[in-house]
């Protein structure tokens, strides 16, 4: 099952207003994307729920933007997996990660579920 257009864009937006510091540490934003039961399991193998996701201190955010490798499909018509590729500076390091995100629509919008991130090697492609 194909996404339409706009959906492919919206969330494209939605996954990338998380690699940007003006949008990710917007909590207004934040908690209407994070939907109550959100989940991640990150880069580092920590799980994170979303009260801990939400209560991430303002800081540096260097990531590479477009999202490489940006996919949508859809599971069911209003239930979406994205997956790409991060490039992200951490402390003058860049950790590459395959990413995996569920987004559900409601009457809201998009909403994000899951994500997960697996560690790398960026030269490996």
């Amino acid at each position: 099952m194909s996404p339409s257009q706009a959906d492919r864009d919206t969330l494209e937006r939605l996954e990338e207003d998380l690699w940007q510091a003006e949008t990710r540490f917007d909590l207004s934003l934040m908690e209407k994307i994070f939907a109550p039961d959100f989940v991640e399991f990150g880069r580092s193998g920590r799980v994170y729920d979303r009260q801990t996701i939400l209560a991430v201190p303002r800081g540096p955010l260097v990531a590479r933007l477009p999202l490489q490798n940006f996919r949508v499909r859809l599971l069911a018509p209003d239930v979406a997996q994205v997956t790409y590729d991060s490039a992200v500076t951490y402390d003058g390091a860049v950790l590459h990660g395959r990413r995996s995100s569920i987004w559900t629509r409601n009457a809201g919008g998009w909403v994000l579920r899951f994500h997960q991130g697996t560690p790398y090697d960026g030269d490996a492609d």
